[in-house]
C-alpha cells in the first residue's frame, strides 16, 4: 500500500459573517507518485501540494513553505493557510485528524532493504 486517502471535515475561515463554515477536506498521499509530498482538497477543485515534513512541522510550530503557511492553535487546532495569485484561503482542521494522517502516511511507506 502506497497511497492514503482520508477525508475529514475542517473549518474554513472567513472574513465574512459566517465566520468558520465547515467543509469535507480529502488527505491525500502518494508514495509511487511522490514519497515526500501531501495534497490537501478542498471544494470546487482547489489542491494544495506541499512537503509532508512541512505538514508535521506546523503541528508543534509555525512553519512556512512557499504560498503554505501552518500553525497550531490553540491545544487541538491547526491552521493552514495557502497563499495564491487569487487571495486567501485559511482552513482550520483537528490536529488529530492530521496526525491521524501523517501516521498513515508513515506506514504506507516500505522501508528500503538494505
Amino acid at each position: 500500500m502506497s497511497a492514503v486517502e482520508q477525508y475529514t471535515r475542517a473549518h474554513l475561515v472567513t472574513d465574512s459573517s459566517e465566520g468558520h463554515r465547515a467543509v469535507p477536506v480529502l488527505l491525500r498521499y502518494d508514495a509511487e507518485a511522490d514519497p515526500h509530498a501531501v495534497r490537501i482538497g478542498l471544494p470546487g477543485g482547489h489542491e494544495w501540494t506541499f512537503a509532508r515534513q512541512v505538514l508535521e512541522q506546523g503541528l508543534r510550530a509555525p512553519v512556512t513553505a512557499g504560498d503554505v503557511h501552518i500553525w497550531p492553535c490553540g491545544r487541538v487546532q491547526t491552521v493552514v493557510e495557502h497563499r495564491a495569485g487569487d487571495g486567501v484561503t485559511v482552513v482550520q482542521f483537528d490536529a488529530s485528524a492530521l496526525i491521524r494522517f501523517l501516521r498513515r502516511t508513515y506506514a504506507a511507506v516500505t522501508p528500503v532493504a538494505r
